[in-house]
């Protein structure tokens, strides 16, 4: 296989698209928070409390998701340095560590993915409740 100087180049969009929507996700979640926040102090409750939980955990692996992200492309830009030295060797092993890191970027925002529907889910289901409550009463 050929590996030259454009190779590693071939990510930079990928990753910088990707970047874009982990930023997209903090902030949606950083606002999900600051509404959960207001809505706890004005009336606690567990499901806002479990909530906060489930938050502060996205949050994490988020930061993390960005960070392994970042490091790659980083660790493009520095293959493609290295490539440009002439030293293939060295280029391809970093290259290699930028898509495991790539890789394990994406395994995060899988993992995020499921706390982010497993959410979702205790959001149904407390509507759920309320409204089988809600039609027993009227009984």
């Amino acid at each position: 296989m050929e590996f030259n100087l454009t190779t590693p180049a071939l990510l930079f969009p990928a990753i910088s698209l990707l970047l874009l929507a982990y930023t997209n996700r903090f902030l949606a979640v950083a606002s999900l928070i600051r509404g959960l926040h207001r809505r706890y102090q004005e009336n606690p409750d567990q499901l806002v409390k479990g909530q906060i939980k489930n938050l502060r955990r996205r949050l994490y692996l988020i930061r993390n998701m960005q960070a392994l992200g970042i490091l790659s492309l980083f660790l493009c830009v520095l293959c493609m340095f290295v490539l440009f030295a002439d030293e293939q060797r060295w280029g391809s092993y970093i290259f290699g560590v930028s898509l495991i890191l790539l890789m394990a970027s994406l395994a995060l925002s899988i993992r995020e993915i499921q706390i982010s529907i497993r959410a979702l889910k205790l959001e149904l289901s407390d509507m759920e409740d309320k409204e089988d409550r809600k039609i027993i009463n009227k009984f």
